[in-house]
């Protein structure tokens, strides 16, 4: 009997290498993976739809949600979560050593609608003080000139965002002072570039998002599994197939992680790192499945409608395929 074949567009994690190199198999598919970093893959997804199956960025698929026909359905996998204290950079110069130095500061980002800068600005306005419109948004280039928004956004007046020059770019405008911050998902390059021109807002973030986790119980999360809808639609019964691949590809990740006998990774105290996240986080830190992330999904949702990314509040249950939401039990 012959496989669905489906095309799946993700990065090459340790968490779904599993996937990539066969050693796990969708029940019923014959899954053609395509390595591809974020940025490619949520372009070609979001602009023409070219893959089947793909990893997609949360806040653009909520986004999604909004336009009819809806092209998308997710699944409750999430192969990015990322806490993003270290994300948010400053120009040494710009005289913002505390959060609320960044009130009415000029502050980059790629995209006003990316995940990344959508978790900072939520958690700068709950935990800081920072109001969402209290600073002007420059978007544009991180690296590259001429960066466009993927999508299509209608915000709210209130919401101050201005698209930078066609030659510019936000590492050198931050740099040079031109900007006062900067919100990304990926380091500037002048960061380590232009000697100590650019900083991190939170020098100690490991310990800053280490609280943070103790305060809100929260890991955020980035990326999640979308699923074309016309091929959801025809073939139902693959949410699940492919959720149940997922998890079991984490799975072999988890085990790699912990195995004494010899580093499966480049890290010499692997173990202790192990240890410790275990320790605050619980053995299933990087957690898949509905329940286990409502409350984190409640509050990027809140987040998202607050910034005038979504039209109205959606709720997690709005997110997901139902076949992928639920298991039988014995």
């Amino acid at each position: 009997m012959s496989k669905l074949r489906l095309s799946l567009a993700c990065w090459n994690y340790d968490r779904t290498r599993s996937l990539m190199d066969g050693t796990v198999r969708p029940d019923g598919i014959d899954l053609t993976y395509l390595d591809l970093p974020v940025e490619e893959t949520f372009f070609r997804m979001l602009r023409h739809g070219e893959f089947d199956v793909a990893e997609m960025s949360l806040s653009s698929y909520a986004v999604s949600l909004f336009r009819e026909p809806r092209p998308f359905i997710a699944i409750p996998i999430f192969p990015s979560r990322f806490f993003r204290h270290s994300c948010i950079y400053v120009n040494a110069d710009a005289g913002i050593r505390a959060p609320k130095d960044l009130i009415g500061k000029r502050i980059g980002t790629p995209e006003y609608q990316m995940t990344a800068p959508v978790w900072i600005r939520g958690m700068l306005a709950d935990q800081y003080g920072v109001p969402v419109d209290s600073v002007t948004y420059c978007t544009g280039g991180e690296e590259e000139p001429g960066r466009p928004e993927k999508l299509e956004l209608d915000l709210p007046p209130r919401i101050r965002v201005e698209r930078i020059g066609e030659t510019q770019t936000l590492a050198a405008m931050l740099a040079s002072g031109e900007i006062d911050a900067l919100h990304a998902a990926r380091m500037p390059s002048t960061f380590s570039t232009r000697g100590g021109a650019v900083r991190r807002l939170f020098e100690n973030y490991k310990e800053v998002e280490q609280q943070y986790f103790r305060d809100t119980g929260i890991f955020p999360i980035m990326h999640t599994v979308v699923i074309r809808r016309s091929v959801y639609e025809e073939n139902r019964w693959i949410a699940q197939s492919l959720y149940k691949a997922f998890a079991q590809a984490q799975k072999h990740t988890y085990d790699d992680l912990y195995v004494t006998a010899a580093l499966k990774a480049m890290l010499p105290w692997l173990t202790a790192h192990v240890e410790e996240t275990r320790s605050l986080m619980g053995d299933d830190y990087w957690s898949y499945g509905f329940e286990r992330n409502r409350a984190t999904l409640a509050t990027f949702l809140r987040y998202h409608h607050e910034q005038g990314l979504s039209k109205r509040l959606l709720t997690p249950e709005e997110l997901f395929a139902p076949e992928a939401m639920e298991s039988f039990r014995i």
